[in-house]
This record gives C-alpha cells, sequence and structure tokens, in this order.
C-alpha cells in the first residue's frame, strides 16, 4: 500500500517522495509516505486519487484526515500506512525525516521497478 501510495504521488506530479519504513521504531504504523505538492489542488488532486486507488486495488479504506480544508498539509491515516502531503513550507516546518531520523528510507522507485521513471 505504501508503494501503491508513493507511486500515486509520482504520477500525479508529487515531488520529494519519500517512504519511511518505521516498524522498528513505532507500533502505530508501519510506513509514511512524504510527498510535496505545488498547490492546494495539486494536494487534494493526490490526496483524493491515493484513496481511490488504495481502495480499488487494495479494499482499503481511509480511517481519518487531517488538514485537507487547509491544503498546506494533508495526513490520510490508512492504519499501518499513513500518507503525508504537503507544500513547502509546511513540510519545512514540520520536517518529519528530522523527528523520525532512525527510520528507514524505502527506495520506492526501485521496489516498483521500471514502471518508474528515474529522474
Amino acid at each position: 500500500m505504501a508503494l501503491a501510495a508513493a507511486a500515486v504521488a509520482h504520477d500525479n506530479r508529487g515531488q520529494s517522495i519519500v517512504l519511511l519504513d518505521l516498524r522498528e521504531l513505532t507500533a502505530l504504523f508501519d510506513f509514511f509516505v512524504i510527498a510535496n505538492g505545488t498547490s492546494r489542488r495539486q494536494l487534494h488532486a493526490i490526496a483524493e486519487e491515493i484513496d481511490h486507488t488504495l481502495a480499488e486495488q487494495f479494499g482499503e479504506k481511509r480511517l481519518g484526515i487531517e488538514g485537507y480544508a487547509a491544503g498546506t498539509w494533508i495526513l490520510q491515516d490508512y492504519g499501518d500506512v499513513v500518507v503525508h502531503l504537503f507544500d513547502e513550507k509546511a513540510r519545512e516546518y514540520y520536517a518529519l525525516e528530522q523527528l523520525w531520523t532512525g527510520a528507514k528510507h524505502i527506495d520506492w522507485r526501485a521496489a516498483l521497478g521500471p514502471r518508474i521513471a528515474q529522474p
């Protein structure tokens, strides 16, 4: 599911996509998917497409959402996978990668193989 969310963010022109494996650090969730968008509209489009894809491919329904109305940061909770979509300023402010420095970074591009073109 985390790989699918990262792929959807990529397909919808998300930027600076990071996939963190948090299984060794917390029992609350397994993965964070973090991505930037350039506008409120783009963040909404990415969030909606992730919802659609995870429901269609995995039968997963979102358990919660925060920040959608404000549009600078959107958190989508799918239980084991939490998706964070930010504008650039909000990502710098929350600095999740710094808060979870012990998390393993997953090379989501390599894991998805040829489906994702390298930059």
